[in-house]
């Protein structure tokens, strides 16, 4: 049985996999899936190192003391001066010299 012998036939919703009856030229079983599905075409790129939603822990951020130019690992407060550091951004410790490095350095943007 085609589409033109059955004039309402049950379509599959791509967004949910519920059945319902298509009306005309309807892809979406509501207005809810239909709105799902523009969001998910025009989420934004999320880019590849982003530590989580929200802000990041400090164990993976990367500070550095403002007086010696010393940087840290998860450490806001510099050993050798007492100085609170500032932020550089997201990082981890080198796997070659063991040294904390931050993402932005290795990208370039800092």
């Amino acid at each position: 049985m085609s589409e033109i012998d059955n004039p309402s036939p049950k379509k599959s919703c791509p967004v949910c996999a519920s059945q319902f009856v298509s009306i005309g030229r309807r892809i979406y079983c509501s207005s809810n899936c239909k709105h799902r599905a523009y969001r998910r075409r025009h989420q934004g790129l999320v880019s590849n190192y982003i530590v989580g939603i929200g802000k990041p822990s400090r164990s993976t951020s990367i500070y550095e003391c403002p007086s010696c130019g010393v940087h840290e690992l998860g450490l806001q407060r510099c050993g050798d001066c007492g100085v609170f550091m500032t932020r550089v951004g997201i990082g981890g410790l080198c796997p070659h010299c063991d040294e904390p490095v931050a993402v932005g350095e290795l990208m370039g943007e800092i």
